[in-house]
C-alpha cells in the first residue's frame, strides 16, 4: 500500500511519523474519514471544506489549497487500486519539542491513507444493533466545540471500551445536562410520530457528513425533519432509531439499554433512508 505523505507517495512501511510529533504527543491535529463508493469519493468537497474549518478552529494553517488536498486524496485511491473502500486524511501540528506550545512546531505533517473498512457486519443491517448507554459523557462545547473534528478521540474510546464491556458494539453518549450527544463514532436519528429527530451541535453532535446527507434525503422524501433536544426516554420510546457515519453508513438500532425500540427490527423510514443513502452515494462526489 502507498501513503501520501508530506506531498509525496512513499511505500507503507516507509510511511512514518517522529515521536515528537504533536500529533502523537498531544493529539494537536485534525483528520477527515471519508469514503470511495465505485470509484466516486462521497461528498469530497463537503469534507474538505469541514477539514478546513477544524483547523481553522485550532490555528492550524493547512499548506495545501482545496483542489491541492482533493488531487491528494483522489490519487491515494488511484495508486492504490481502490475503487472502494475508506479514505483517512490527517493534518497534524508537526515536529516540535516536549512541551504544549504549538508555536515551536514549525512544519506541518500531513498525510493521506486509502484502505478498506467494515465496522460492522453485514447481518446488522438487516436485524439492527442492540446498543447501551455509558457512564462517559461527551466533552462539552466549552471545552472542545463537536464541530472540530480533532484527533484528540480518547473520551469517545473510554466509551466505546465500556460499549465492549456491556456486550455492546455500539454506545450513546450523553452530555453534562443528560441530554444525547452522539454515539462513539456516529450521529443519532429516531423517527417519532413520522417525524425525523436528531440532537444538535450544541449538544455535542458532530456535524456530520453522512448526517448531512440524510438531512437532504429526509427533505426531498417529505418527511419532517428537525434538531431537537433528546433524552434517552426519548429513545426507548422513539418508532425507529438508527446511527448514521462514514464507516458505519446508516445502521438500524433495535434495542437501547434493554428496552426494543418500536418492533424490535429495521423500521420503514430507516429503510427507505438507507436505500436511498445507497443510491446517492455513487453520484454525489468527486470521481477518482
Amino acid at each position: 500500500m502507498k501513503v501520501y505523505l508530506d506531498g509525496r507517495m512513499v511505500d507503507e512501511a516507509d510511511a512514518k511519523v517522529s515521536v515528537f510529533d504533536h500529533g502523537l504527543l498531544y493529539g494537536d491535529g485534525v483528520f477527515e474519514g471519508i469514503r470511495l463508493y465505485g470509484g466516486n469519493v462521497f461528498r469530497l468537497e463537503e469534507h474538505l471544506e469541514r477539514f478546513e474549518y477544524s483547523a481553522k478552529a485550532i490555528l492550524l494553517e493547512l499548506p495545501l489549497t482545496r483542489a491541492e488536498w482533493s488531487a491528494a486524496v483522489c490519487e491515494t485511491c488511484r495508486v492504490n487500486g481502490l475503487t472502494d473502500g475508506y479514505i483517512r486524511l490527517v493534518a497534524t501540528r508537526g515536529i516540535g519539542d516536549l512541551g504544549l506550545a504549538p508555536w515551536l512546531c514549525k512544519k506541518i505533517t500531513y498525510f493521506c491513507i486509502a484502505s478498506k473498512i467494515a465496522l460492522y457486519p453485514p447481518e446488522f443491517y438487516e436485524k439492527g444493533l442492540e446498543i447501551v448507554t455509558v457512564p462517559t459523557r461527551r466533552i462539552g462545547p466549552a471545552s472542545l466545540p463537536a464541530t472540530i473534528k480533532s484527533l484528540n478521540y480518547l473520551n469517545n474510546i473510554l466509551a466505546k471500551i465500556e460499549a465492549k464491556q456491556a456486550g455492546a458494539l455500539e454506545a450513546i453518549m450523553l452530555n453534562e445536562q443528560g441530554y444525547v450527544a452522539e454515539a462513539t463514532a456516529d450521529n443519532v436519528f429516531i423517527v417519532h410520530k413520522g417525524e425525523i429527530l436528531t440532537p444538535s451541535a450544541s449538544q455535542g453532535a458532530l456535524k456530520g457528513v453522512t448526517r448531512g446527507t440524510i438531512i437532504d434525503i429526509a427533505r426531498d422524501m417529505k418527511v419532517p425533519e428537525r434538531e431537537a433536544n433528546l433524552t434517552r426516554y426519548d429513545l426507548w420510546c422513539a418508532d425507529e432509531c438508527f446511527l448514521t457515519g462514514s464507516g458505519a453508513e446508516v445502521i438500524p438500532v433495535v434495542k437501547l439499554d434493554g428496552r426494543t425500540i418500536g418492533t424490535g427490527k429495521p423500521g420503514p423510514v430507516t429503510r427507505r433512508v438507507l436505500a436511498e443513502f445507497r443510491k446517492r452515494v455513487l453520484v454525489e462526489g468527486t470521481r477518482i
